[in-house]
C-alpha cells in the first residue's frame, strides 16, 4: 500500500527518480521495498513558476531500518551508494565503500575547502625544503588498528605503489624521483620538478596502507581488489555490510581523541544504498535517515520549521545548499559545428541558465560564472577579463554571432544551416533518469531551436552514454566530474589535458586542443599553492583562452546535497556564526574535505 503526495508545481516532480551526484555512477540499482507499517507524509512545495498541471507523485512508506543498533547512538546516512558496497579499497578512488577513506584509511592531511587550508592529519608538518625537495613530519603513537605502528615506510610504500601503472596517483612518477623514510617519522619526497599544486591535492587525497598487510599484493589486488576486512587508523572499524547497507562502529582507541581532544559522536555509522530519492525523500521525513546527501524536491518547504518537519540544510536560504562542483555543456570540438568558436559562442548566448537554475532546481543550484570556477575560488577570477568577454542569455546576440559567422537560414525551415550550406542536426544527451538534467537540457534545446540551432535532447541509459563520451562520438552532453577542493589546477587539467586520446576517459571530454592553453596549466601546477598572485597571473591567460574559444560552456554550480534532520542527532553544519562550518557529505573525497569533523560536532537530540 502507497500513500500519495500532492506536489503542487512541475518543479516537485523533477529528479526524484535518480540524482546528479558528485560523480557519475555507473548503475542504478532498485530494490523491491517491503511496507512493515504506513506512514502518512504530505509535504507542500512552493510554486516556482506558474502552475501548470496538479501530479500525483507516490512516496513509498519503507521498513524501518534494522533495530540492532540503538538508535540514539547510530547516525543513518544515504547518497553516496547506488549499489550494494562491494569493496573496501582506498586506492578505487571512484568506487570503494562509503567512508572507507578517512572513516577508516586516512590521509596525512585534511583540507577545508571553506576555509580554504590544510589541516596537519596522520603528517603532523609538511613543508617544501628547497625546490624540488618536499619533507613530511609524521604524528609519533598512530597505530594501525591491528595494533601496528604507522611508520614513514608506510607511507613510502604507499606512494611507491603508484609505481603499478593502474594505481589512478601513478603519474606521480612522471615527476617524482624518489620516497625515502629519512627516521621512523620523516618521509623526503624528491621530484624532477616541482608540480607544486597537484602535491598539495594529493595530500589530502591519498590514503595511506599499511605495509605489512599490503606487503607482496600484485597490481591487479592493490588496484582493483577488494580488500575485504579493512585495517586503518581511522575512527570506524568494519562492523558488517549487506546488499542495502554498510556498517560502521566507532574505534575507541582512534589516536585523535588522545592527541587532537576529538571524539566522533556515532557509536555507529549505518550508509543506506540508494535505491530511489523518492525512497530517501520518505525516509528522511520518517526520521530514518539523519543525514541524505540525494537531490531532493521541494527543499524550501522541507526546512520551512513552520511545517515541522524538523529538516535542516546548510543555508536557510536559497540556494540553501553549499556548491560543489560546476556542471558545464560540454561541445564536442572535433566535429563541426562545435569545432568553430563562433558557433559555440552563440550556443552561450542562447542559454536561459536562469530558467534552469528556477524551474527544474527551485533555485537550489546557483548560476556560474562564466569562468566556472566555484565559489571558494572567486580570488582567482580576473573579472576585467569576465567583462570584456563574459556571456548571458541573450538571444539577439546569438542570433548575431551565428549571422556574422555566416550560418543562415537557407531553405526557409527556422533553422540555419552551417556557412558551407551543409544541415545542422544535433544531439545533446545526459543519462536517462538523471531527470534534473533531462529537464535542463530542455532548457538548451529550446533556448537552441529559438535562435536558430537544430538541436535535440535525447536521453541514452548511463552505459550508452559513457561509450559515446568516451569515444567522441556525440555532440553535445553534460559533465560535473570535477568537485571542489584546494586547487582550479584541477578544474583545469579536466578542461585542457593533452594530448586527445582514441579514448577520452577522464578529461578533455570535448577533444579541444590546444597546446598554449595545456602549458598555461602546467606552468599554473609549478606555481607554489602560496603565490596567489603568480596563481592569479597563470589563470588570468587561461580565462582569456577560455572564454574567447569556450570549449566547455559553464552553466550552474551543482549543490552539496545535503539535507539533515533533526530528530536523533542536532548541530550539523551551517552557515550561522554559530554553527560549525564543514562539508555535510558522505561522497567519495568529501570525509577527508571536513566531513569527518562534522562527526565529532554532532550532539545526540534531547
Amino acid at each position: 500500500m502507497r500513500k500519495s503526495i500532492l506536489f503542487l508545481s512541475l518543479l516537485a516532480v523533477l529528479s526524484l527518480v535518480a540524482a546528479c551526484g558528485p560523480t557519475p555512477t555507473p548503475e542504478v540499482i532498485e530494490k523491491e521495498v517491503v511496507v512493515e507499517k504506513e506512514v502518512p507524509v504530505t509535504i507542500e512545495v512552493e510554486k516556482v513558476v506558474e502552475v501548470e498541471k496538479v501530479v500525483e507523485v507516490t512516496v513509498e512508506p519503507v521498513e524501518e531500518p534494522t533495530a540492532a543498533y540503538e538508535r540514539s547512538e547510530t547516525l543513518y546516512t544515504s547518497g553516496k551508494q547506488w549499489g550494494p558496497p562491494s569493496n573496501w579499497n582506498p586506492i578505487m578512488t571512484w568506487a570503494y565503500a562509503m567512508g572507507t577513506v578517512s572513516l577508516v584509511y586516512e590521509t596525512p592531511f585534511v583540507y577545508d575547502p571553506l576555509a580554504d587550508e590544510f589541516i596537519p592529519w596522520l603528517a603532523e608538518s609538511g613543508e617544501w625544503t628547497s625546490d624540488t625537495v618536499y619533507e613530511m613530519t609524521l604524528r609519533e603513537g598512530i597505530n594501525w588498528t591491528d595494533g601496528e605502528p604507522l611508520t614513514a615506510e608506510d607511507v613510502v610504500f604507499t606512494y611507491e605503489l603508484g609505481k603499478f601503472p593502474s594505481v589512478p596517483y601513478s603519474t606521480v612518477w612522471n615527476w617524482m624521483e624518489s620516497a625515502e623514510a629519512v627516521d621512523d617519522y620523516t618521509v623526503r619526497f624528491t621530484f624532477s620538478e616541482p608540480n607544486y599544486q597537484e602535491w598539495a591535492f594529493s595530500l589530502y587525497q591519498n590514503a595511506i596502507v599499511p605495509k605489512h598487510l599490503w606487503e607482496g599484493r600484485t597490481e591487479e589486488e592493490v588496484a582493483t581488489g577488494a580488500n575485504e576486512n579493512p585495517v586503518g587508523t581511522g575512527p570506524y572499524l568494519y562492523e558488517t555490510h549487506s546488499e542495502d547497507r554498510m556498517v560502521w562502529v566507532r574505534n575507541d582507541n582512534w589516536w585523535a581523541t588522545e592527541q587532537l581532544g576529538l571524539s566522533v559522536a556515532p557509536k555507529w555509522i549505518v550508509d543506506i544504498v540508494n535505491s530511489s530519492n523518492n525512497v530517501s525523500l520518505g525516509m528522511v521525513l520518517q526520521g530514518q535517515l539523519d543525514l541524505s546527501n540525494n537531490f531532493l524536491p521541494g527543499v524550501a518547504s522541507l526546512r520551512d520549521p513552520g511545517r515541522g518537519y524538523g529538516i535542516q540544510t546548510y543555508y536557510p536560504e536559497p540556494p540553501y545548499m553549499l556548491s560543489a562542483n560546476t556542471a558545464w555543456l560540454v561541445l564536442n570540438t572535433a566535429k563541426p559545428p562545435m569545432d568553430d568558436p563562433a558557433f559555440r559562442r552563440a550556443v552561450a548566448f542562447a542559454i536561459d541558465v536562469d530558467t534552469i537554475v528556477a524551474v527544474p532546481y527551485g533555485s537550489i543550484v546557483k548560476k556560474a560564472s562564466p569562468t566556472g570556477l566555484l565559489p571558494n575560488w572567486d580570488k582567482y577570477v580576473d573579472q576585467d577579463v569576465v567583462d570584456e568577454l563574459g556571456f548571458s542569455y541573450d538571444p539577439d546576440e546569438a542570433r548575431a554571432i551565428l549571422a556574422s559567422a555566416g550560418y543562415e537560414d537557407v531553405d526557409g525551415d527556422g533553422f540555419v544551416e552551417a556557412p558551407d550550406g551543409s544541415t545542422i542536426e544535433l544531439n545533446i544527451i545526459v543519462p536517462n533518469g538523471w531527470t534534473d538534467w533531462m529537464e535542463s537540457i530542455r532548457v538548451i534545446a529550446d533556448g537552441c531551436q529559438a535562435v536558430g540551432i537544430n538541436l535535440t535532447p535525447d536521453f541514452p541509459d548511463y552505459g550508452a552514454l559513457v561509450d559515446a563520451r568516451s569515444s567522441g562520438n556525440f555532440d553535445m552532453l553534460i559533465n560535473n566530474d570535477k568537485q571542489i577542493c584546494n586547487t582550479p589546477w584541477v578544474y583545469y587539467d579536466y578542461v585542457f589535458r593533452l594530448p586527445i586520446l582514441e579514448s577520452q576517459t577522464t578529461t578533455n571530454f570535448g577533444r579541444y586542443e590546444n597546446p598554449e592553453a595545456w602549458d598555461l596549466v602546467q606552468e599554473l601546477d609549478r606555481t607554489p599553492v602560496d603565490d596567489v598572485e603568480a596563481m592569479r597571473e597563470v589563470m588570468s591567460e587561461i580565462q582569456r583562452i577560455h572564454l574567447t574559444d569556450l570549449p566547455i560552456i559553464p552553466l550552474w554550480y551543482n549543490g552539496m546535497w545535503a539535507q539533515y534532520n533533526n530528530a536523533v542527532w542536532t548541530n550539523w553544519p551551517c552557515s550561522a556564526d554559530d554553527c560549525n562550518h564543514y562539508t555535510p557529505s558522505t561522497w567519495n573525497q568529501y570525509w577527508n574535505m571536513t566531513s569527518l569533523l562534522m562527526l565529532t560536532e554532532l550532539e545526540p537530540a534531547q
